[in-house]
């Protein structure tokens, strides 16, 4: 196998197993969030670029050896892309903290070994979850019957920033698995480490167009790779907004899509919580990559007998979180991934400001920053009490680094004001009693709930939302369903007329 020096600079789009010229000479810049450095370049993809990779797709899925495969070889060939990415695992997680701005730390154990994860469980589902079930037969008519899983054909999968990487496993993992050809459409400005992996998929001699990779802004790209007709499949995973819009798009052609949207989730801690252990749960739920992950509990629902302890908690806590350079070992909190998204945090605290009142902590750009650092790209852990649920910085997702606690008398409030939400994707219960903590859980819509514990996402584990989070799920076996198609085979032996239910429902007379 040829090994390929990555690289960080792209002219060119990987489309039916080559690097192609985009249609236009424009490019997308990448820089480090945390200074302005540049990182990499990658073209940005216009609508006949998309059309091209999805009539890439098309064929390599109409003409092409990899949905002839069986399960075990497709297994085998993304056991080989999770092994060429592992051996170069360094170059991954050194791009996707530079372009994103998330930790060093959080792209060595995280980021990639969460990829190389999901590319591996879906490997083993492919070799090991059978194409055809069989169910039980009838006597009259005599029959057998099965069910095959079947790829749908042509799917895509647009996904967001804040975990460019992971998420790309995440769509092309089980989309391969299931015998599908895709497209990956990257967020714009977080697209290097996802066009990395055509190197990977050239490496490995991945059949040409069994994946295609594309970058470009959503309004013309992502759109496109949901409106068009060649495409059978789409996964998104981003703001609710957007997945409302693809929801519609893809509905001109009957696409069936997993949505995986927006999040508020409740962090309910009981009064029987280890508080020690509590505040360090809600802290990692909260402010873990800047609040910048969809599932995060930012809103804290904390008993009114420990309230005010653990408030003093939480204080002391936040306010040791080192924030510095994203590529230094023992920064906690790198940049936001933009200055827009600071701005947005911004306008959030200062409604916070207008609903509640001043901030117990935080509510800043950092002082004191490193040399080089730039305190636009940065903000500082931010804490509101006292917050009652309707407000807007308790309903509205920031995708910040900004924690409302919320104090509630019963159990019976806590799972209210959890529901109280227009979203359901996650939630957490901080407590001693696991029966009491589980039986609240149990009340909780939304589609995972971590008992003490936060951010724990395995692929072996189904994650998706309930509500306005989100259709369908990913990860776990139901991940891999959800890119495959279900046929049932009703089979009547033959033989006898008598066999026939149509002959004896009209008395033979046909």
């Amino acid at each position: 196998m040829t090994q390929t020096a990555y690289k960080t600079e792209y002219d060119k789009l990987f489309i039916g197993g080559k690097w192609v010229e985009p249609s236009t000479s424009e490019v997308i810049e990448v820089r480090s969030p945390a200074t302005g450095e540049y990182v990499g370049k990658v073209p940005m993809a216009a609508k006949a670029d998309v059309d091209a990779a999805c009539a890439a797709a098309r064929k390599a899925f109409d003409e092409g050896p990899w949905p002839k495969m069986s399960g075990a070889e497709r297994g085998a060939k993304i056991n080989e892309i999770a092994d060429a990415i592992e051996a170069k695992a360094d170059k991954f997680s050194e791009m996707e903290a530079r372009d994103g701005g998330g930790t060093i730390k959080k792209a060595m154990f995280a980021d990639v070994p969460g990829a190389v994860g999901a590319f591996r469980w879906f490997a083993k589902l492919a070799i090991e979850e059978p194409d055809v079930v069989e169910l039980p037969g009838t006597p009259f008519p005599p029959s057998t019957n099965h069910v095959r899983y079947e790829p749908h054909g042509v799917t895509t999968g647009i996904i967001p920033w804040n975990f460019p990487f992971i998420m790309a496993a995440w769509k092309l993992g089980p989309a391969l698995a299931a015998g599908n050809c895709a497209v990956l459409k990257p967020a714009s400005f977080t697209s290097v480490s996802a066009l990395m992996l055509g190197e990977v998929f050239q490496e490995v001699d991945l059949p040409p167009g069994v994946a295609n990779i594309v970058a470009g802004p959503g309004g013309t790209a992502g759109e496109e790779l949901a409106v068009n007709p060649l495409v059978d499949k789409t996964a998104f995973t981003g703001s609710t907004e957007v997945g409302r819009r693809i929801m519609q798009l893809a509905s001109g052609t009957v696409k069936p899509v997993t949505l995986e949207l927006g999040g508020k989730s409740a962090n309910i801690v009981l009064d029987d919580a280890d508080l020690d252990l509590a505040a360090a749960a809600v802290l990692w739920g909260t402010f873990f990559h800047n609040g910048q992950v969809c599932e995060s509990g930012t809103r804290a629902l904390v008993h009114k007998s420990i309230y005010d302890e653990f408030l003093s908690l939480l204080v002391d806590r936040a306010g040791k979180i080192a924030i510095g350079n994203q590529m230094d070992f023992d920064t906690d909190l790198g940049p936001l991934v933009s200055r827009s998204q600071v701005e947005t945090v911004e306008r959030y605290v200062a409604l916070g400001r207008e609903e509640v009142g001043e901030p117990i902590c935080g509510g800043a750009r950092p002082e004191g920053l490193a040399e080089g650092l730039d305190p636009a790209a940065f903000y500082t852990p931010t804490i509101f009490a006292g917050v009652p649920n309707s407000a807007k910085i308790a309903q509205e997702e920031i995708f910040g680094p900004v924690l409302c606690v919320i104090p509630y008398e019963t159990d019976d409030e806590a799972v209210a004001i959890a529901n109280d939400s227009i979203y359901g994707l996650a939630g957490g219960v901080q407590s001693t009693n696991l029966e009491r903590a589980t039986a609240v859980a149990n009340r909780m819509r939304t589609g995972t709930v971590w008992i003490n514990d936060y951010h724990l996402i395995s692929p072996e584990r189904p994650f998706g939302g309930y509500k306005q989070s989100g259709i369908g799920r990913e990860l776990g076996p139901n991940g891999l369903r959800a890119y495959q198609q279900v046929k049932h085979i009703h089979a009547n032996p033959g033989g006898s007329r008598d066999n026939y239910i149509h002959l004896a429902a009209l008395s033979g007379n046909i």
